[in-house]
């Protein structure tokens, strides 16, 4: 099933729906828990895609993939973990605006993980059966804010810095998902989750031991060698084959 969150064209309203081949059904209701068709269908081509969801929270895993060829380490007893505001959340073909001041900032290709149900202390053998689904996500950052004492939070936190969808992909096997990236055409990032260090499963029991997970919040649970500085007027595109393709542009602000 592929939910998304969308706006037809002439309107305002953001309307929620399940795309099916070139169509998408109008829902309404709380896609987590239960939801009801209104009957009303309309073509893909007559929409604009948002982000497919409103997360409750978004935390994401830094350095957590081994380059192609590197042997990977051992998974940390204490993964990086950082938070980013709701305010960098935009959907497909929204603009990435850049910090006033900044000339560049650095693109990540991503798979994201959408909870579904509450989780507290879970075992990685229980991970799973929280994950409601599956997007694609761009975790930008500016690196001029990143603090040399380590932490990350204000380069990651600007309006805009979190791209999500096209939509969210409930019946997906993440563990074969590749993930991909170009930059005005050209191929950055093309990596297995093979290459992944904690593995999903394990992220998300660590998270929970801190933090009581619930439906809404996104994981952010990675990107692959290759990603780089962008600067304004390039077009990043992010790709995981099962769930859909990500399109942004870099503005100045």
């Amino acid at each position: 099933m592929k939910l998304a969150r969308f706006i037809v064209q002439g309107e305002h309203e953001i309307r929620s729906g399940i795309v099916e081949d070139r169509s998408i059904r109008e829902l309404t209701g709380d896609v987590f828990t239960a939801f009801t068709f209104t009957g009303n269908s309309f073509a893909v081509e007559d929409v604009q895609f948002k982000a497919p969801l409103q997360p409750r929270h978004i935390i994401g895993i830094g350095k957590n993939f081994a380059a192609d060829g590197v042997e990977k380490p051992a998974i940390p007893d204490m993964p990086i973990l950082f938070f980013k505001p709701l305010g960098t959340v935009v959907g497909p073909e929204d603009p990435v605006i850049l910090p006033q001041g900044t000339k560049e900032i650095k693109f990540e290709s991503e798979l994201a993980v959408i909870i579904g149900k509450p989780a507290k202390n879970v075992n990685p053998s229980e991970a799973d059966q929280a994950i409601f689904g599956y997007t694609v996500a761009n975790d930008l950052g500016a690196t001029d804010y990143f603090h040399p004492e380590g932490h990350w939070t204000i380069g990651k936190a600007f309006d805009t810095f979190c791209p999500l969808g096209p939509v969210i992909e409930t019946e997906f096997d993440y563990r074969s998902a590749r993930i991909q990236a170009t930059v005005n055409g050209i191929v950055k990032q093309d990596a297995s989750m093979e290459r992944i260090i904690t593995p999903i499963d394990v992220m998300i029991s660590y998270i929970s031991r801190f933090m009581t997970l619930m439906p809404g919040d996104v994981i952010l649970t990675g990107t692959p060698a290759g990603s780089e500085a962008v600067r304004a007027g390039d077009t990043v595109d992010c790709f995981i084959e099962g769930i859909g393709h990500l399109r942004n542009t870099i503005q100045a602000y």
